[in-house]
This record gives structure tokens, C-alpha cells and sequence, in this order.
């Protein structure tokens, strides 16, 4: 099937200048923690918690690569599902006037998440480095509350926003 949607540029405003500069601050910051910590660390470190932040599985310590190669690999995936809006899952027919409002509530969405992303990775590598160096730190009682509670949330707010925005 052909997609006929009007193939638009959306452009940056203020916001979504702040998240991109956000994501991309927290991933350099993320790569340099692990460089600069990678040495410290012992050979096997934690690599999986269960919901009371007690460590249960172990991996080498090579395994940290991998976190903020996920992170950077998730990142550009979305930045760049970005550039083609017209793609993106829409509930209603887009047209040349409505193009534009729903391309930037879509783009805009996409970015949230994105930065939702990084910055769980962020966390959740500082929480294995600071463990895999025996510091006491537990896995805050809050992070699976507040994960599980933004993936029920967003996509709700997303919907009630998403309708008032195609009444007009």
C-alpha cells in the first residue's frame, strides 16, 4: 500500500531543541562514565536486578558496553524515525491542514520517549557501576513504580491530548 500523507518537514521549536540536547548530553555522559569507571571495576559484575534492586543475575564486566550501545542504537533509531513523520501511526486521515499539528505531536512524542529512554539508561548505569564498586546503593523503591506508572500514563495522555487536538 502506497502512503499518500503529505511529506512535511516539521520544524524544531524550543522544547524539542531541549530534549535532543538532553538525550544526546545524557548518552556522551553515559560512554564517558563507563570509560572512565570501566577500569575500576572487578571482572563479574551485577548486570540484572530484581524489583527489590537485589542483584540476581552476573555477566563480565564487558557486559557495560553494551548498555550505552543499546542506548546509542535506540537513540538514533528514533531520532531518525523522526525525519518521517509520515510514516508514524495516526488515528485520523491526514491531510495538507492537518499535516503539520499532528506531525509535530507525533515527532514530539517520539522525542519524550526518547529521552524517557536515555535517561533510564543513564540511571541504570550508574546503578550497576556504583554496585559492581560496592558502593550501597540500593535500586530506589521508586523506579519500577515510576517505570511501570509512565508506561501506563503516557500513552493516555497521549490519547486525551491526541483527541483534543484533532477536534479543532
Amino acid at each position: 500500500m502506497r502512503n499518500t500523507r503529505p511529506r512535511i518537514k516539521v520544524p524544531f521549536e524550543g522544547i524539542d531543541i531541549f530534549l535532543e540536547l538532553v538525550s544526546i548530553t545524557l548518552l556522551l555522559l553515559i560512554w564517558i562514565y563507563v570509560f572512565v569507571e570501566y577500569t575500576n571495576l572487578p571482572e563479574t559484575i551485577a548486570s540484572h536486578f530484581n524489583a527489590k534492586g537485589e542483584a540476581d543475575g552476573y555477566s563480565n564486566k564487558l557486559y557495560l558496553w553494551f548498555i550505552p550501545l543499546l542506548a546509542t542504537v535506540l537513540y538514533v533509531g528514533l531520532f531518525a524515525l523522526n525525519k518521517y513523520p509520515h510514516v508514524h501511526n495516526y488515528m485520523v486521515n491526514i491531510t495538507e491542514e492537518n499535516a503539520l499539528k499532528n506531525y509535530r505531536f507525533s515527532t514530539r512524542i517520539v522525542r519524550v520517549v526518547n529521552t524517557l529512554t536515555v535517561i533510564m539508561f543513564a540511571y541504570i548505569i550508574y546503578y550497576i557501576v556504583q554496585s559492581a564498586k560496592d558502593n550501597q546503593i540500593h535500586l530506589s523503591n521508586w523506579f519500577v513504580p515510576v517505570i511501570i506508572g509512565f508506561s501506563l500514563l503516557l500513552p493516555i495522555v497521549i490519547l486525551i491530548y491526541y483527541k483534543k487536538l484533532n477536534k479543532s
